[in-house]
């Protein structure tokens, strides 16, 4: 999808993509993995469907199945629709949480990273003809709900999901104005985001209960699940500080300083749940018995 030039060559890549992430997501055999795995082959097969479309809309107005030459403003507004349906932006978030849940915490690291590569390098690549009005919307929408939505999990994996969505948003918000910085915001989220998920699978952990008790058992990989959660949510002198504060910074550039606003106190809803998952994650007291210790003994 990355290295094509042509339309045809983008979808097939992300039918091949989906194709294969599904028997990740369903190898556990356990009901709610196939919900989620169906789920996941729903929404993808429909939003390459509509990436297929808004590119034959396109060639059939301006001849060009160039992928960089999408012209068209309807098909520019199709495409914008079906990548963020790819991606789980608002408000084509919803299957996103439900399927990192159902998912094991590798196949849900491989969700929210590798496979959100192919879309936003699409997005990328029609930058310029994109409409700003539509992705700032759905940017601060997503910025809202995976803030506000996040606040009331317990699932490391939810949790996670709603802390992507959010991240998502900020992406969205810059590529018009400068797609290398929503690059460079991917990356740092990537490695982030992959620090946490690996860490949380090391730790076994798969929900706030458990990670009380992890301090005692695993306190150096809490720690750094502590710092990566921390360089999640965006405080200073860590990396996820870096895109926000470009971003920020590139906004006021282009006279958004409003939006710049609105979005950067949205982001302190996501780290209010950062927080809580990091206090959790840090916390010293010695575990008190639950229907947890049995499994704690035999560690």
């Amino acid at each position: 999808t990355i290295s094509s030039n042509h339309w045809i060559l983008a979808w097939t890549g992300l039918e091949i993509n989906t194709l294969a992430i599904l028997p990740l997501i369903s190898k556990s055999h356990h009901p709610r993995a196939i919900e989620a795995a169906t789920k996941y082959f729903l929404v993808q097969a429909a939003a390459s469907a509509l990436v297929l479309f808004s590119s034959m809309t396109n060639a059939w107005h301006t001849g060009q199945w160039d992928i960089t030459q999408l012209t068209h403003p309807t098909s520019c507004l199709i495409l914008t629709s079906a990548i963020a349906m790819k991606l789980g932006l608002a408000p084509f978030h919803f299957w996103f949480p439900e399927v990192l849940q159902g998912s094991p915490l590798t196949t849900g690291l491989l969700l929210s990273t590798a496979m959100k590569f192919p879309p936003i390098t699409l997005l990328y690549m029609t930058s310029q003809s994109l409409n700003p009005a539509l992705l700032t919307t759905m940017a601060i929408l997503s910025a809202a709900l995976g803030g506000w939505m996040g606040l009331n999990q317990t699932q490391t994996r939810k949790i996670l999901a709603f802390s992507s969505i959010s991240h998502l948003g900020w992406m969205a918000i810059i590529i018009t104005y400068s797609p290398k910085l929503a690059l460079l915001n991917f990356y740092l989220y990537t490695l982030m985001t992959a620090a946490a998920f690996l860490t949380l699978n090391s730790m076994k952990v798969l929900k706030l209960s458990t990670l009380m008790t992890s301090w005692s058992k695993t306190p150096t990989l809490s720690a750094m699940l502590l710092l990566t959660l921390l360089s999640l949510a965006g405080l200073p002198p860590l990396t996820g500080f870096l895109p926000k504060w470009l971003i920020i910074e590139e906004l006021t550039k282009q006279e958004m300083a409003p939006t710049a606003t609105i979005i950067s106190l949205l982001s302190l809803l996501s780290l209010f749940f950062y927080l809580r998952l990091a206090y959790c994650s840090t916390i010293t007291l010695p575990p008190h018995t639950t229907n947890h210790m049995k499994r704690w003994h035999t560690n």
